[in-house]
């Protein structure tokens, strides 16, 4: 299984949704997705949004448990 630590990255930059879709430029439900851990897939420019944000690797981003 993979985990996605979207929402502890928001939340140790305070950060909602509507922030980091504005500072990605990545749709809304994209973010949602991530942050409730149901998204089925992830693009490679998702990823490199995000890490850019958060100036963090894949692996900061996600874990295989």
């Amino acid at each position: 299984m993979i985990k996605c630590h979207l929402a502890r990255l928001m939340g140790e930059h305070k950060l909602k949704v509507v922030d980091v879709a504005r500072e990605t430029g990545l749709n809304r439900n994209t973010i949602t997705l991530l942050y409730k851990e149901t998204a089925v897939r992830v693009d490679f420019e998702t990823m490199e949004k995000l890490c850019d944000l958060f100036n963090c690797k894949v692996e900061d981003l996600f874990e295989k448990v």
